[in-house]
């Protein structure tokens, strides 16, 4: 593994690996132990706002001894005026690696094409592969196994979180539904990459039954705002809450990578009764990219 562009570019093997070595990782937290980033700056180059993502990638950067380096779109050239490709022979130069946080998926994979470090894709209009690689995690901490387990993403099924999940069930073995309006159904060709074994439907209460994960994502997300009002209206009935749990497995854990909006895609109750878990999977997070940051270190050796 040279680059975290997407989830698809990842075989089984290579995510059980990750499983694995976050799971260490997460069990030694604290101890001494060695700093397979010593002597290595990281840059986070954010050209839109965040929490999880920035917090935990300067975090694990600093416990595995290396050190970041934040840069918004106000700290360089890189879209205004400078080409990415340019921006990557440069910042190759001075840097042991990047995560990027942008809109355009083509800007990641233009920078790790024409530079020569890792390159984290840390979210893009496409797809969110580390959200997603916590959230499997998660759930292989709390379920023991992941191959049969279903899945439903409800709400907007057409954002990159969906998209990153389509891949992240297939390769897996999860079963996966989207339950979404249609306007909202992840497209076509995104099914077809991922192998076309997703269910698609907007029958919310039909893709429940029997579930053991309800997972849901923000409505409005960045740069949707101006569609506010639209997008509420066309979601509303594909709220998690109490009554469409009642059709869900008994026990079954409900998801949501955050920020939440409650009244909206979740009722505040049900996110209270569930909070374990998704605060457990916004931990994970953290895990997961320090394992992700050490294997692209030793593969750069």
């Amino acid at each position: 593994m040279k680059h975290l562009l997407t989830l698809e570019q990842l075989g089984p093997a290579t995510i059980t690996a990750i499983f694995d070595l976050a799971a260490k990782l997460k069990a030694n937290r604290g101890a001494v132990a060695d700093a397979p980033l010593r002597g290595q700056t990281w840059a986070l180059i954010f050209n839109m706002a965040s929490t999880r993502t920035r917090v935990s990638f300067e975090v694990g950067i600093r416990e595995l001894g290396g050190t970041s380096l934040y840069l918004s779109s106000a700290d360089i050239q890189m879209g205004r005026g400078e080409t990415v490709a340019d921006t990557a022979r440069v910042l190759s130069r001075y840097l042991h690696g990047v995560v990027i946080r942008t809109f355009a998926q083509h800007d990641v994979a233009e920078f790790a094409q024409c530079g020569t470090i890792p390159v984290i894709n840390g979210l893009t209009d496409d797809e969110h592969p580390c959200q997603v690689l916590a959230d499997l995690f998660t759930l292989r901490e709390k379920l023991g196994s992941l191959p049969g387990r279903k899945v439903v993403f409800a709400g907007d099924g057409a954002c990159n979180v969906c998209n990153s999940w389509l891949f992240g069930a297939a390769k897996t073995g999860m079963e996966l539904w989207v339950a979404a309006p249609q306007q909202f159904q992840p497209g076509q060709a995104w099914l077809t990459r991922a192998g076309n074994q997703i269910h698609v439907t907007a029958d919310f209460a039909a893709a429940v039954r029997g579930a053991d994960v309800v997972y849901t994502d923000v409505w409005v997300s960045m740069g949707k705002e101006t569609e506010s009002a639209a997008r509420l209206q066309s979601l509303a009935p594909y709220q998690i809450n109490a009554a469409i749990l009642q059709t869900a497995k008994p026990g079954a854990l409900v998801m949501h990578c955050l920020p939440a909006y409650r009244g909206k895609e979740i009722t505040s109750e049900v996110f209270a009764a569930h909070q374990q878990t998704i605060f457990d999977q916004a931990e994970n997070r953290l895990h997961i990219q320090k394992a992700i940051l050490i294997l692209l270190a030793q593969a750069r050796v």
